[in-house]
């Protein structure tokens, strides 16, 4: 295999910690853009990781950095909007550049991380997700999409999430309890990402649907978690009007929690139909298994837990 060199823009964030390991075991050489490399500067330690300095929605700054690469990877995605960040913004019109940037610089490859259901659905998370793909699918380039449903992992979203509100009070109003997710552990995303990157006669102008083996509810994985931490919070499903409500008034709150968007994209089910892993020769790993290994931290940090206990 080939060592190439691999422009990477959201690779601070929590899939893309996880996919410069799997892309340095491969030898590649990656360039990590980001407005503040002193900020980031542990991930330079990973070999073959460099960090440059990039406004990426600024369009010349972005052509500078993209130029002389084999390939761009794009992860950069919003749940929620804050400020400028909106997801048109961040979704739809940094796609476009980056895919100008491309065209200007002469690099014929991109792939881009998606959504499992994008473009479907009543959300503006689902709906510019969808539009992007649809920019990406026409600009002309090499590309591949990766197409994940919720994804879990050391540092995630999800469980890290829900552990923390769970501790917090003993009682729960969950909004959309019946909706279905098939939720993805990060390494198994990253590898389907390092096999494309690796292999265009595998990956070229394809999309890949990246879900776990277990399809649960999300009353089902909140209570899952909530088991595997020992808590004895009580969960009460909201009916929607109710749900709704709730996620009005906590998008309002410091960190946004939850939000109207978060609830309209969770009326929409992320079960995938076409199994990506499968045609990347990839068995993927179960939710419910990683529970007590995420919830307990891994072993080192249980290590330094111990030791800063002591040390009181």
């Amino acid at each position: 295999m080939n060592a190439l060199r691999l422009v990477i823009l959201g690779g601070t964030g929590f899939v893309g910690g996880h996919l410069l390991s799997r892309l340095a075991r491969d030898g590649h050489q990656l360039t990590v853009l980001t407005r503040n490399c002193e900020k980031h500067r542990h991930i330079g330690v990973i070999p073959g990781v460099r960090l440059r300095n990039c406004d990426v929605h600024d369009s010349s700054q972005l052509r500078e950095a993209v130029a002389g690469a084999d390939a761009v990877i794009n992860l950069i995605g919003i749940l929620n909007p804050s400020g400028r960040q909106t997801f048109q913004r961040v979704h739809v019109e940094l796609t476009r550049q980056l895919i100008a940037a491309c065209r200007d610089t002469g690099v014929t490859r991109l792939h881009q991380m998606s959504s499992l259901k994008a473009g479907q659905g009543l959300s503006q998370y689902l709906k510019t997700r969808g539009e992007a793909e649809e920019l990406v699918r026409g600009s002309g380039l090499g590309w591949t999409l990766y197409q994940p449903s919720v994804i879990f992992g050391e540092g995630d979203g999800l469980v890290t999430r829900f552990v923390r509100i769970l501790r917090l009070t003993p009682v729960l109003p969950l909004a959309r309890v019946p909706s279905r997710l098939a939720p993805t552990f990060v390494g198994d995303v990253a590898e389907a990402i390092a096999r494309c990157v690796a292999d265009d006669a595998l990956s070229l102008n394809r999309s890949f649907e990246l879900y776990g083996p277990q399809v649960l509810t999300l009353g089902e994985i909140v209570t899952a978690i909530r088991d595997a931490a020992g808590l004895r919070t009580r969960i009460v499903p909201l009916p929607d009007g109710l749900g709704r409500l709730q996620a009005q008034f906590a998008e309002l709150l410091p960190g946004k929690p939850f939000s109207l968007d978060n609830f309209r994209s969770l009326r929409t089910d992320s079960v995938g139909k076409v199994d990506g892993y499968a045609a990347l020769g990839i068995v993927p790993q179960p939710f419910t298994p990683w529970l007590g290994r995420l919830i307990d931290g891994l072993p080192r940090q249980r290590r330094l837990d111990r030791a800063r206990t002591l040390r009181r």
